[in-house]
């Protein structure tokens, strides 16, 4: 850039000023051709395409460098690649039309070695500029995706700052204010490319959904999904009208066709309000995907919303235990101990109380199932037929489903 300030500064004063003209109008053309993109991105590009073409010059290092940097400062103004570069070509294209008659008049061999230089200024110039801007963005993406970690961080944990959180959830499009439900989904082991599992969903979700109130991230081993949800469905028990198209069967059809991670599953909390019930949707997700291994359910999406009695059982563990222990343990003392017993039970309140349906869900004779029933009763002195005594069995068995028992030991008490 110096040695073009020299040359400039070597001509006369008026042609000067015709020169710095005729450049002036060659950027402005080439802004115009890009659409709008500022002329002060093209820094000292003309000059050294006009030295090149008039004294067959090649930039220097420093004058490279300084492309770069415009590179960089396109892609921090939010200006795409293509118009960049498009900026810098439409210049290159005018410049040469518009170059002074005495330097396309003369010898053939004169021109061709122009030609060559101009070529060479364009090649290198546009290859530094493209890459001090895939830098830059490159840079803004850490930089994104550092504060979007930290902000879903800070609104799973449901205990920051409300004013802060609302200002720096506005850039990525959050309202705070709407009603919300985070999604969780785990893989079948160690989290595998995130990257990729976060494009997978943001295009799926961003299609469905919409750019604005959903944001995709990773936090301890799991994908997080936090997704806008219909205000009706704030704090209700009942499943979404579209059970097909809720947002865990949404994200585990997208999942599913990545190659590694499968088989996924997915974990949703229920829809609550405001900053909190981000939170909220976030620990009953979490605690359905926890459940869901321990009762062994065999569904690759889980709702919050069909867990709920567990998380009533788990309440007051020591009640729970003291349950499972008072009306269950002596089904230990059964032939082959009480796992069987137990499946005829959790079979038969299932169905309904239809033996024959209970039958065909254990793969056993109807004759094994009332015989089972009739043994759970001399056991324990509680009969599942019975109205008053049902109530305390079906609770006992799902006490012993959260326990894990009797694979387990019972917890002993404090």
């Amino acid at each position: 850039m110096a040695d073009s300030s020299r040359r400039r500064s070597e001509r006369s004063p008026s042609q000067s000023d015709a020169d710095d003209a005729w450049l002036v109008g060659v950027a402005e053309g080439a802004s115009r051709d890009a659409g709008g993109v500022p002329v002060e991105l093209l820094g000292e590009y003309l000059p050294l395409l006009a030295d090149a073409a008039v004294h067959g010059r090649r930039p220097k290092h420093g004058e490279l460098e300084a492309v770069g940097l415009l590179g960089r400062r396109a892609a921090e103004q939010g200006i795409s690649a293509g118009r960049v570069v498009q900026l810098y070509l439409s210049a290159a294209r005018r410049l040469w039309q518009d170059l002074p008659m005495a330097v396309r008049s003369r010898d053939r061999e004169a021109v061709r070695a122009a030609t060559t230089a101009v070529l060479h200024v364009i090649d290198v110039a546009v290859a530094t500029l493209a890459e001090g801007y895939a830098d830059a963005r490159r840079d803004l993406v850490r930089r994104e995706e550092t504060l979007r970690r930290e902000l879903i961080d800070d609104l799973l944990r449901g205990d920051s700052d409300l004013g802060a959180l609302v200002e720096r959830a506005e850039p990525f499009g959050l309202d705070l204010a709407r009603v919300h439900q985070v999604a969780l989904a785990a893989p079948s082991r160690r989290l595998p490319d995130a990257d990729a599992a976060i494009s997978a969903l943001e295009a799926v979700m961003f299609d469905r959904l919409g750019d604005r109130d959903v944001l995709v991230a990773t936090k301890d081993g799991l994908l997080v999904v936090l997704a806008p949800a219909d205000p009706a469905l704030a704090g209700r028990v009942a499943p979404t009208a579209d059970p097909g198209d809720d947002l865990g069967r949404l994200m585990h059809r997208e999942l599913s066709r990545l190659p590694r991670g499968r088989p996924w599953r997915v974990a949703v909390g229920r829809a609550h309000p405001g900053l909190y019930g981000i939170a909220r949707s976030y620990e009953e997700a979490r605690e359905a995907l926890t459940m869901a291994g321990r009762l062994r359910v065999d569904t690759p999406v889980v709702n919050a919303h069909d867990l709920l009695i567990y998380r009533v059982l788990l309440r007051d563990q020591p009640a729970i235990v003291d349950l499972v222990n008072a009306v269950l343990s002596p089904l230990s003392q059964a032939r082959g101990g009480a796992q069987p017993l137990l499946a005829t039970l959790e079979a038969y309140f299932d169905t309904g109380e239809v033996a024959t349906e209970s039958a065909k869900r254990l793969h056993v004779s109807v004759r094994t199932v009332t015989y089972r029933l009739n043994r759970v009763k001399t056991l324990t002195g509680y009969n599942p037929a019975d109205p008053a005594h049902r109530f305390t069995l079906q609770a006992a068995v799902l006490g012993a489903k959260v326990l894990n028992w009797p694979q387990q030991p019972l917890p002993t008490p404090p």
